[in-house]
């Protein structure tokens, strides 16, 4: 009872992301359930109909990501003080959260499947007199086996990654370097090292001939801590790694759509057929949107660097530290809704051409996975929020303004909206170029 009281006793906001989840399993299953549609009016075809599955692959890939997303941000099934002794520990708390994804996918899963029987007039006489019976396979049986199995798809693989996104993992001291200080190093509160001072002024470091001229010797004489090495900030975690890497897999993407473009594909990018000869094109634009979504994490850190460049104030110095501080967490879905931007102007281009309408099915699954990235986004801010809560509260504990704190939130998302959005429409103008000429 009290698992059901923490799922139900929600806020609004959490309700309202819960709801987002089971809309995005929705329109998944319903494009799932169309691909049977159209396996079963066309037997025939059974390569397109392999094809219109592989492009649910995306939605469905959006989907999970959402649901993993709100699961972490859920405060009902967070970890609190006193909930292990009534047995509430982080093992059944991750229980509670696979249970709730399950749920509300599974709720996303019903609806498809209440709206697909619908337009197929099973439940009541065929609605739009008839419109969407070719793809729905209107007037046969559906087998009971593979719709089930479509269904379950999206809320078996969300419960999964939820459950092993937030197992308990066994707390094991962090291993750190330990620095070697000289024992003749005067320190606060260290009585030991006056009688080796002498020592040090006269013959120099432990271990080193008087008079030798070593580091060590004037780290000792001058009874100063060693300076760290160049290139670490004992403040800061360091930018996230991998962004050559992701930069180069942006640039052999781009180059990958060029060659593709000597041979200007059919516009037709739906769920029915791939264009011809975009085989290349495909591949590329897979390698430019992993590359962009590895490389934002790096690119969210930069940004926070640039905010302080040049005599910062304390609201540019608190937005900036910010930025690097919530680079990996906000940088991963930022790179997600950059590439789906790129993709919709790509796929724009291509449909400016005289060729067919851009579908119902195609204009759902956009919509899916653009709602979702933009959802998951939303959802990344929220739990960087909760995240800052412990400094936001010492902040207001030392006198900071509430407005400071607000106009450097403000000055993140200027930020990076300024940063990204002039990169983000470049490089989906490099991809849709060889598609125009």
């Amino acid at each position: 009872m009290l698992d059901l009281r923490l799922t139900r006793a929600a806020r609004p906001a959490v309700q309202l992301r819960r709801l987002l989840v089971a809309a995005a399993s929705a329109g998944t299953g319903f494009l799932l359930l169309s691909c049977l549609g159209y396996a079963l009016n066309h037997p025939e075809a059974a390569g397109s109909g392999a094809l219109r599955l592989a492009w649910c692959g995306v939605p469905a890939a959006a989907t999970v990501y959402l649901a993993l997303a709100v699961a972490r941000t859920d405060p009902g099934t967070r970890p609190r003080p006193g909930l292990s002794a009534i047995g509430l520990g982080p093992a059944r708390l991750m229980v509670i959260s696979a249970l709730v994804t399950a749920l509300s996918t599974l709720l996303g899963s019903l609806v498809a499947l209440s709206l697909f029987l619908y337009l197929r007039g099973d439940l009541t006489k065929m609605p739009f007199d008839g419109a969407a019976a070719s793809f729905l396979a209107a007037g046969k049986s559906l087998p009971l086996a593979a719709t089930l199995t479509l269904l379950a798809v999206v809320p078996g693989v969300a419960t999964g990654a939820v459950a092993l996104a937030l197992r308990p993992r066994d707390p094991q001291p962090v291993a750190r370097p330990q620095r070697r200080y000289l024992p003749f190093v005067r320190q606060a509160g260290g009585p030991a090292v006056e009688g080796r001072t002498g020592e040090a002024e006269a013959g120099g470091a432990e271990g080193a001939p008087a008079g030798e001229d070593t580091p060590r010797a004037r780290a000792g004489a001058t009874g100063a801590r060693p300076a760290p090495a160049p290139g670490t900030d004992e403040t800061d975690g360091g930018a996230p790694a991998g962004l050559p890497w992701a930069v180069a897999l942006v640039a052999t993407g781009l180059t990958a759509q060029a060659y593709a473009g000597r041979t200007p594909p059919t516009p037709a990018f739906t769920f029915t057929a791939v264009p011809s000869g975009a085989g290349l094109f495909l591949l590329g634009w897979l390698l430019t949107a992993v590359g962009l979504i590895l490389a934002t994490p790096g690119l969210t850190h930069l940004c926070g660097r640039l905010l302080q460049c040049a005599r910062p104030g304390a609201l540019r110095l608190l937005a900036g530290r910010g930025l690097m501080a919530e680079a990996t967490r906000i940088g991963r879905p930022l790179g997600i809704l950059c590439a789906v931007t790129a993709a919709g102007y790509a796929m724009t281009t291509l449909y400016d051409a005289p060729a067919r309408p851009f579908g119902p099915l195609s204009a759902l699954g956009a919509l899916v996975v653009a709602g979702c990235a933009f959802a998951t986004l939303l959802t990344a801010a929220v739990e960087t929020r909760q995240c800052r809560t412990e400094t936001t509260a010492a902040l207001l504990r030392l006198g900071a303004p509430v407005t400071v704190l607000r106009g450097a939130a403000a000055l993140r998302a200027f930020a990076l909206l300024a940063f990204f959005a002039p990169l983000t429409l470049a490089i989906a103008a490099l991809a849709a170029f060889p598609l125009t000429r």
